[in-house]
Order: structure tokens, then C-alpha cells, then sequence
């Protein structure tokens, strides 16, 4: 078994609407509480990051399984959505949509198609930050797949 660990330092200089600054790897960002949560909207936030980690672990996860199927495609980007509701002060990361767009090669079969919507599905569980947030945080997926032109 390989345990990989990642370190993020952490520097929050004042109170609740001041801005931090985090580094872990190649991310360095200034950090503060969105706009929408009456924070500065300086940097990112804790909920952008989620949200970033639960989609790029999506696609990244969509796009090994289907280089192992040797599924060829012309393009696959994402849209994803994060939902986070605020009840009488108490703050909780609802739900995360994700909304990926698999284009596959203009001459790809029905067989292609299909394989290409199993593996969409088949990501969405397998994906490492779903499964740590699972039970806890909604995961839903509203994948688009077509030939190209």
C-alpha cells in the first residue's frame, strides 16, 4: 500500500472577513469568505476549493477510464455546480452538479456511446473526493454525449 501526503500551509493574519493566503503544491491563493456569505470575495474560499476538488478529480478520473477503454474523443470539458444552503446560520454543502460534455470522434458507434455514458457514471464513483465527501454532500451528474461533427 503507498500513502501520498500533501501539505497546505495556512496564514489567517485577522478575524472573520480578512483575507489568508494558503499554499499546498503548485496552489497559491489568497483565501477570504464570499461575497454571498457577506466575506470580501478576495481569493478563493472553502467552497470554490470543494467544489474545484470534487470536478477536477471527476474529469481527470472520466478521462483515465476512457484512455484505458482506448475510447478516443474530440473534446471533454465540464461545467459543475456547487449548492450551499444557509439555515438559520448554520452553513451546509448541499450539493454538487456535474455537467460534463463528451465528444467523441464523428464516426464513433452506438457501442461507443454507450461505453461512453458508463464511464461517465462509473467516474462519479470512483473519484477519490467523492467518495470521502459521500453521505454527506449530494452528488449528481448530468452527463451530455455525442459524436462530433
Amino acid at each position: 500500500m503507498a500513502l501520498h501526503s500533501f501539505h497546505l500551509k495556512a496564514d489567517w493574519p485577522g478575524l472573520r472577513n480578512d483575507v489568508g493566503n494558503i499554499e499546498v503544491g503548485n496552489l497559491k491563493t489568497r483565501i477570504s469568505i464570499p461575497p454571498e456569505m457577506d466575506g470580501p470575495g478576495i481569493g478563493t474560499n472553502p467552497d470554490e476549493m470543494l467544489l474545484g476538488a470534487a470536478a477536477t478529480c471527476y474529469i481527470i478520473t472520466l478521462a483515465a477510464m476512457m484512455e484505458r477503454s482506448k475510447l478516443e474523443k474530440q473534446s471533454l470539458t465540464m461545467k459543475s455546480e456547487g449548492i450551499v444552503e444557509v439555515e438559520k446560520g448554520v452553513i451546509t454543502y448541499k450539493r454538487i452538479i456535474h455537467k460534463p460534455q463528451v465528444v467523441l470522434k464523428a464516426d464513433a458507434s452506438d457501442k461507443d456511446l454507450a461505453l461512453a455514458q458508463k464511464l461517465a457514471e462509473k467516474a462519479e464513483s470512483s473519484c477519490m473526493i467523492t467518495r470521502a465527501i459521500q453521505g454527506n454532500v449530494e452528488i449528481e451528474l448530468q452527463a451530455d454525449i455525442r459524436k462530433g461533427n
